[in-house]
């Protein structure tokens, strides 16, 4: 699963499932569900849902960075954090919260798409 996850980040489960199944054969997708969970849990890999879109899988882990995501066809990149060390964790009125994470997606259209469909 995590050469899987590390050989495409941005992976979903069923690409996974695929690739594990090239590897060795047959393997249900509700395993391959059940081993990616227990590596996110581990904190080995990353699982982000970006809207309207499923769960996709990463292994950069433990640093901070966000993702741009292409609302024609879907890519999704990683981008560093905009400035500074971890920025994003001080929210404006964080209502006694002990923020350690956030989750950031910047959306539009990656230079691909730009090129082959005009804007709306």
């Amino acid at each position: 699963m995590f050469r899987a996850v590390s050989a495409q980040p941005h992976v979903t489960a069923d690409a996974v499932a695929e690739a594990v199944r090239a590897e060795i054969g047959a393997i249900s997708l509700q395993s391959v569900y059940d081993a990616l969970a227990v590596l996110v849990a581990e904190g080995l890999l990353r699982r982000i849902q970006p809207a309207a879109s499923p769960a996709r899988y990463e292994n950069r882990v433990g640093d901070n960075h966000h993702h741009l995501i292409c609302r024609v066809c879907g890519r999704v990149v990683d981008v560093d954090c905009a400035v500074g060390s971890a920025p994003c964790l001080t929210a404006a009125d964080d209502k006694g919260y002990e923020i350690d994470e956030a989750e950031v997606a910047y959306w539009g259209r990656c230079p691909d798409c730009q090129a082959t469909t005009p804007r709306e």
